[in-house]
């Protein structure tokens, strides 16, 4: 089965999904839905992600596994938190209790 495309190959827009089936009983659904926010990462994108958390966030494991230097490394992780529209300096406070 072919991957499924998040934005437009013409105009690089969001593409919405418009007809969901099951191979196994032929059931369809047939409307609008939006992709996760995932869905609209490139490949690059993608293959980066999965290495991250097969890394646990090791920027380290990272730089050795694709041979790119640290800093390289942060501009991708900044701009893979930019495209999911979260903010790169902004950290998730924790309640830490003693």
């Amino acid at each position: 089965m072919k991957e499924i495309l998040g934005k437009c190959p013409v105009c690089g827009e969001k593409l919405v999904v418009t007809r969901l089936e099951c191979p196994q009983c032929g059931t369809a659904i047939e409307g609008k839905f939006e992709l996760c926010k995932f869905c609209y990462l490139s490949k690059e994108q993608r293959d980066f992600l999965a290495l991250f958390i097969r890394s646990r966030g090791n920027i380290k494991e990272m730089e050795k596994v694709l041979g790119l230097s640290y800093p390289t490394i942060r501009n991708k992780l900044d701009n893979l938190i930019a495209t999911l529209e979260y903010k790169a300096e902004e950290t998730p406070k924790i309640d830490k209790k003693e």
